[in-house]
């Protein structure tokens, strides 16, 4: 038993190894992404049916909303980490996003374009409450320099992973074997599921946080008038709802600059904070701001498998499998199996290469490269393997472009979070969070417009997904490229951060 000294974590009880609350949190997070990826894959397919009656024109705008809301998913983010610090707790932040997720993905259920819009905001305010607190709750359980705190970490990047590749099945059966058929899917079956999942993510952590022992409850300053506090948060979520319903209903390009314009703030305060530490802390800052730039590009194109990849599936892939029909949404559980394998593989093979290991700016290549050699996959597959008769793709080629880019998600993702930590002046570490979100998110709103040019205006074509998807390439090839050459200047001005 280690003696808690001031500032470390309670004595928790023990189960494998790790404390107990852990477990509670690996399950909260598991519903929490069950919910999320539930609904992820019907999404775009559910708007063309229900607001353009299955006409492939709605396709574009299927896509702009899916980048759009996936984007201030990611924004929202960045001020749920203040108020869960300075207002009400870690605890309470949960509690509340799970609440305002729960509502919003319940209306989505609603038949009718407004409140579909109304329930996508709820879900990013709740989002933004939630989903960057619960990561920090898991830090906390474990001293400074306790050696089990990476494969903490591990341990509940698998629930989110586990959830994430359950959802898809259990939804996608919902919508497609019990309440509707291949062909007239019930997609409502399918959001409300997921609302399920999110009062169950809620309901475990309401009864589970008594094992926290303190962890994570509110502020010290704030506890005195806490009910006070968390009634103005609340009341400031319902008003932030109608802004996201705004921002979800502008066109996609007046988002993108105003996303941007986000992002230029963070930048330009952490290089002044970075030039009033010395040339050091500068060079880092560029650095960090640099790969910024090439994660933007990445997640552009990684997220097509919620938008440009399911019209894919839907209409130019050979679901048939000797007579049985693979659903559509279970493609979005191939990127979690891989995740799960192949994580271990990967963690392994950089110890094994000791020395070799490469920089984390080459690391970041090769992420955009295995990105592109996905699209590569389907350039060649549109263009010489389309069956003349079917005009369909076959199955092998989009299972493995899920796969192929998960391995460029585990070279770039991971080390993400922990070079931003590692480069951001000490004092800014939250700020520099907030731009690395803002870049994925910057990059989840250009994979919406991508997706919506793939489409085109008449919906999506063997030429028109042929056209995006080489475009698609090589951009990610020679954005790669590029991060390859000028690995050792970055490196460089990282002055020695592995």
């Amino acid at each position: 038993m280690h003696m808690p000294v001031s500032g470390s974590p309670p004595d928790f009880p023990q189960v494998m190894g790790h404390p107990r609350p852990l477990w509670m949190l690996f399950m909260t997070e598991f519903w929490e992404r069950f919910a999320f990826y539930g609904m992820r894959w019907a999404l775009v397919l559910y708007i063309v049916a229900q607001f353009y009656r299955g006409d492939s024109s709605g396709e574009a705008p299927a896509s702009e909303l899916y980048g759009a809301y996936l984007a201030l998913v990611y924004a929202a983010a960045i001020f749920g980490g203040y108020v869960a610090d300075k207002l009400i707790g870690y605890q309470r932040s949960i509690l509340l996003g799970a609440v305002f997720m729960a509502i919003g993905l319940f209306l989505i259920a609603l038949p009718s374009e407004q409140w579909l819009k109304l329930g996508l905001a709820t879900v990013i305010v709740g989002n933004g409450l939630f989903k960057p607190i619960i990561s920090t709750m898991v830090g906390k359980l474990y001293a400074t320099g306790d050696h089990r705190r990476d494969s903490g970490f591990t341990i509940f990047y698998m629930g989110i992973n586990m959830g994430a590749f359950i959802a898809p099945i259990l939804t996608g059966l919902l919508a497609e074997k019990v309440f509707g058929n291949d062909g007239m899917p019930a997609y409502t079956a399918v959001f409300i599921a997921s609302g399920i999942g999110m009062l169950l993510s809620l309901v475990w952590f309401w009864f589970g946080r008594s094992q926290l022992q303190g962890v994570g409850a509110a502020p010290v300053a704030a506890s005195g008038n806490g009910m006070g506090r968390l009634l103005m948060v609340a009341i400031g979520t319902v008003v932030a709802i109608p802004v996201f319903y705004f921002l979800l209903t502008i066109e996609a390009g007046l988002l993108n600059w105003i996303l941007l314009a986000l992002f230029v703030v963070p930048a330009i305060m952490l290089l002044v904070e970075g030039i009033r530490e010395g040339s050091r802390q500068r060079d880092m800052v560029i650095a960090m701001l640099i790969i910024f730039g090439f994660n933007v590009l990445f997640w552009m194109f990684f997220e097509q498998a919620g938008s440009s990849f399911n019209f894919l599936a839907q209409n130019i892939v050979n679901r048939d499998l000797g007579g049985w029909i693979f659903p559509v949404g279970w493609f979005q559980s191939v990127n979690s199996i891989a995740i799960i394998t192949l994580a271990p593989i990967i963690a392994w093979l950089w110890v094994k290469m000791g020395s070799a290991n490469p920089s984390i700016p080459r690391k970041f290549g090769l992420g955009l490269i295995f990105n592109g050699l996905a699209f590569l996959l389907l350039m060649l597959a549109l263009s010489s393997m389309v069956d003349p008769e079917t005009l369909r793709i076959p199955f092998w080629t989009l299972f493995m472009v899920y796969v192929i880019q998960s391995i460029g998600e585990l070279c770039l993702s991971p080390i993400g979070l922990s070079m931003t930590t590692k480069l951001a002046p000490s004092r800014l570490t939250g700020l520099a969070m907030g731009g690395w979100f803002l870049s994925i998110a910057i990059g989840n709103n250009l994979s919406g417009m991508f997706a919506s040019s793939v489409s085109g205006e008449g919906g999506m074509t063997v030429a028109s997904a042929h056209a995006g998807y080489t475009f698609g390439f090589w951009a990610l090839l020679g954005a790669g490229v590029l991060l390859f050459l000028i690995a050792p200047l970055i490196q460089k001005l990282m002055h020695g951060v592995k």
